[in-house]
């Protein structure tokens, strides 16, 4: 495509977004209107249409991966043109996409089914969809994919990016990979080997200023660099390095937001440089993501609290030493999440599958590794807290923190969910390199399985795909470090997270019954992917209570 087919062609695509989201639009005005009492958002009526509006939030997802896509399409184009027929592709996929889920749930969201239908007939999505969208097109990126035996664009970053990102994949290649299958297989503890080459690079504190000993700068938050590190330590192994930059960034955001200087004094260079563990507690069994619900009691006695209940989920708690600990230290139920404080829970660490760990007080902490399918080297645990003291200058904010826990979390929150795209994108990356290889050299009826039409267009499609978690990543990432994405964070890990579980797929389907066999890395990609939908906010969660009711709300 000559420069300025690629322009035209890029335009046509945001045309054809435009048009579509304009439906969407519309479904979230109707279903607002359907939930207004007395001129405001009713929840309760606006849960009798969950189903439209778990839709509706993907469809926001998609649309905006598309929007984020083809503006690094329109920017990366003189380095590789390359980036433009990948971009188009996956948007003439996710158009299509959209248009059918709302084609589907038309009469739940207010729309009419022959407006939704007359899409089809307009010239520019027709276009896209025959063009760009086609089995040919599709075909012709994976065979490109192939025939540069790469599955890299440029990435655009800065120098001192790209020199963060370079760092971070050769430990992740050189230390964590060659490990990864043994703890995955062996269901082991992340070696120490891992973890003090992790501290030397400054894993733990790419989230904390430099004034506590940390990487971030200290006028502004870092939450590119952040995905970017994650993205490379998640390619290597989710489970044994690709989540621990995120319970250091939860804590630290937390303690930042919230905490005494003397907290933050105390805390935040022992955790930036590796010498402090932690583990963030915060479900329950019973309540799983509705944290304003939670009960795990807290009791003030004299110099402190007292801890009594359970939390669950409680990933890396046995090695880590510091438990960040939500609790309800206000009895009036009625307070919701308003009752809720974050306290600095000290144990010690403990390798394996279970502790337990007695105060000469009397008060006990214990925990029990949770059996998985994959996401292993972490370990989630169960975690038992009775009349387990903790000092009063343990409390996030002492005194004036009480009942503030939830708002501490928020921005932890927030980071998590981008991060957890970037985990997504890691493991991506690491299924489909496997995929492109063996598509390479496996032989089946006499030709290579890269040699066929649907293996080139199921490798063009998971380009297409990778790409745009990856840009749509770093476009939050972008808006985070200016101070907004807030909700943009939530739609990319909705987005990301669910492209992994398709994305892993496809690679194990392409190694037929070699993708099936525990030996084959893609076996151990596609279980360690599922879980991506499910912590940091589970989909459905994320999709009703956070998303839609927010696009709801501003309709």
């Amino acid at each position: 495509m000559s420069v300025s087919e690629q322009v035209a062609a890029l335009e046509q695509t945001g045309r054809c977004v435009s048009q579509v989201r304009a439906y969407v639009q519309q479904g979230l005005k109707n279903l607002k209107s359907f939930s207004m009492v007395n001129g405001k958002l009713d929840s309760d009526l606006l849960d009798k249409h969950q189903l439209s509006c778990y839709e509706l939030a993907f469809c926001t997802a998609e649309l905006a991966a598309s929007d984020a896509v083809c503006r690094y399409a329109a920017d990366a184009a003189t380095e590789d043109e390359f980036a433009v027929s990948t971009a188009l592709a996956f948007s003439a996929e996710a158009v299509s996409s959209v248009i059918q889920r709302l084609i589907a749930r038309a009469g739940d969201m207010g729309l009419e089914i022959a407006e939704l239908s007359a899409l089809y007939a307009d010239s520019d999505i027709r276009e896209l969809r025959s063009v760009y969208g086609s089995g040919e097109f599709l075909a012709s990126v994976g065979a490109t994919v192939i025939e540069r035996r790469s599955t890299r664009l440029p990435t655009l970053l800065n120098e001192d990016k790209e020199m963060v990102r370079d760092m971070f994949a050769r430990f992740g290649a050189d230390v964590v990979a060659p490990l990864a299958e043994k703890i995955h297989r062996e269901d082991l503890d992340i070696p120490d080997e891992i973890l003090h080459q992790a501290a030397e690079l400054g894993c733990f504190g790419i989230s904390i200023p430099e004034r506590f000993g940390g990487l971030q700068p200290d006028d502004r938050d870092d939450s590119l660099g952040m995905i970017v590190v994650t993205e490379e330590l998640s390619k290597a192994s989710l489970g044994g390095a690709g989540s621990l930059i995120t319970r250091p960034e939860i804590a630290a955001k937390a303690l930042l937001q919230g905490g005494t200087q003397a907290q933050q004094g105390t805390w935040l260079p022992r955790i930036a440089s590796g010498e402090t563990l932690c583990a963030i507690a915060i479900t329950e069994p019973n309540y799983g993501s509705d944290v304003a619900s939670l009960g795990l009691k807290a009791t003030p006695v004299d110099g402190g609290w007292v801890l009594n209940g359970s939390k669950t989920w409680c990933t890396f708690a046995g090695k880590a030493s510091l438990l960040v600990t939500m609790a309800r230290t206000e009895p009036d139920p009625a307070l919701g999440h308003k009752g809720l404080s974050l306290f600095l829970v000290e144990k010690p660490a403990t390798p394996g599958h279970r502790f337990d760990h007695r105060q000469p007080g009397g008060g006990t902490i214990s925990g029990k590794a949770i059996a998985t399918l994959g996401y292993r080297g972490m370990h989630s645990y169960d975690v038992f807290f009775e009349d387990y003291f903790v000092p009063s200058d343990h409390l996030i904010g002492e005194e004036a923190g009480r009942g503030k826990g939830f708002y501490f979390t928020m921005a932890g929150f927030a980071g998590g969910r981008i991060q957890t795209a970037a985990r997504a994108t890691g493991v991506m990356q690491a299924a489909f390199e496997k995929a492109l290889d063996y598509s390479r050299e496996r032989k089946v009826f006499g030709n290579a399985v890269g040699d066929y039409q649907l293996t080139r267009v199921k490798l063009g499609r998971m380009m297409a795909t990778l790409t745009a978690s990856r840009q749509f990543s770093y476009s939050v990432a972008r808006m985070m470090d200016e101070g907004a994405g807030q909700m943009e964070a939530s739609l990319v890990k909705l987005f990301t997270c669910r492209a992994a579980e398709w994305v892993t797929r496809e690679a194990m389907q392409i190694h037929g019954g070699m993708g099936y066999a525990e030996e084959s890395d893609v076996s151990r990609y596609f279980v360690d992917a599922r879980v991506l939908s499910i912590f940091e906010g589970a989909e459905e969660t994320l999709a009703l209570k956070v998303i839609a009711r927010n696009l709801v709300a501003n309709a």
